[in-house]
């Protein structure tokens, strides 16, 4: 079964091979070394001025950025289930909400942000999705940052980039807090995330908040190559591997150019046998697809071609699927799950199969390669 769901997606050979020894403990000079290695790999895909990994999956890291960072009132953008996620943790920690809600093919505005910004000065932190995956949406998160900042630089803009590190090269320059999670772009299974965090998120935290999510107990450990709890050893000892097998791939250059031009292709080929893509602004980390054939199309990739893609959430449940972008994708898998698609279509009888969509794949995709 090709699994192309938008996380987890599928784990690497090698990386499996890698976290299948025995069990390491975490307090040993063993594992610290390892821990110290993975560190210097994410200070260079994050860029930020700290990187905190914890064992949870990306909604703890979610959590821990409200509380640590937001002390009044939350700004979250909902697009989608896990932008409508931030407002309900903010919520849940005590503090005020501000919400501005679209449908999920539409990304926020900077307009809408500058205006809820300047009419509410308790706002001190706002939260938005880079990729929002319930939809497969893109926000304009640099250009929000910039805006916001201009106005009050000390508004901590916390980014979701769960389903964007790894997939594409992500500006930092006004953003406060970037959230990666381990079952994504990063191609580990669930359990891991991780934070980037900006000199002046460092400041606001100060001695933290909460306990278990407390970003300063954690910050004042992890600079000592340790966790202040029990470290996610296994999913840690993956992630090292990881970054090495990006490396030797050719570099998170090359995994951003690949990943763009898969998502190209993708989108294009899709587009060229019939096919509608749902947000307005696609992200580079899945394609999603509105039909009125979302269920049985999903249904027939599974049973007849092995392959396994998402479906929708809530009010597009059964209306849209989700085809993954994200990771090491070896060419022939890609190009298997488009013409499946045209397949499929070919069987309910929506059009006649000329493989157009595999055709289209590879024109756009291996020009690089001319």
């Amino acid at each position: 079964m090709l699994l192309f769901t938008p996380g987890p997606t599928p784990v690497p050979q090698n990386v499996r091979n890698a976290m299948s020894h025995e069990t390491m403990h975490h307090r040993t000079p063993e594992f610290e070394a390892i821990f110290e290695k993975t560190r210097k790999y994410l200070f260079n895909l994050f860029s930020t001025e700290e990187v905190i990994m914890l064992s949870s999956s990306g909604t703890g890291a979610m959590e821990a950025a409200v509380s640590n960072l937001c002390h009044n009132t939350l700004l979250n953008v909902n697009s989608g289930k896990f932008g409508e996620r931030f407002g309900k943790i903010a919520v849940a920690n005590g503090l005020a909400k501000v919400e501005i809600k679209n449908e999920w093919d539409t990304a926020v505005s900077v307009e809408a942000i500058v205006e809820a910004v300047k009419n509410n000065s308790n706002i001190d932190a706002i939260a938005v999705q880079i990729s929002e995956s319930a939809g497969g949406l893109r926000h304009p998160v640099e250009e929000i940052a910039k805006a916001v900042k201009e106005i009050n630089p000390k508004i901590m803009i916390i980014a979701d980039g769960i389903t964007a590190v790894g997939v594409e090269k992500i500006d930092i320059s006004n953003i406060d807090c970037l959230i990666a999670g381990s079952q994504k772009a990063l191609m580990l299974p669930p359990g891991l995330s991780i934070l980037g965090l900006s000199k002046m998120a460092l400041e606001k935290i100060g001695s933290g908040k909460g306990y278990y999510f407390n970003l300063a107990t954690e910050i004042k450990s992890q600079r000592k190559n340790t966790t202040a709890w029990t470290a996610a050893t296994t999913l840690i000892i993956g992630l090292l591997e990881i970054f090495e097998t990006i490396d030797r791939d050719g570099g998170l250059e090359k995994l951003y150019k690949d990943t763009a031009i898969r998502a190209e292709a993708v989108q294009a080929a899709l587009e060229a046998i019939g096919l509608h893509i749902y947000p307005k602004t696609p992200a580079k980390s899945m394609t999603t697809v509105d039909d009125v054939d979302a269920s049985a199309i999903r249904k027939m990739l599974k049973s007849e071609f092995s392959v396994n893609v998402a479906g929708g959430q809530d009010h597009l449940e059964g209306k849209i699927f989700r085809i993954n972008q994200m990771g090491l994708i070896p060419a022939y898998e890609i190009v298997w799950v488009v013409n499946s698609v045209e397949l499929v279509l070919n069987k309910l009888g929506r059009r006649k199969y000329d493989g157009t969509a595999s055709r289209v794949f590879n024109e756009i995709f291996f020009k690089v390669a001319i």
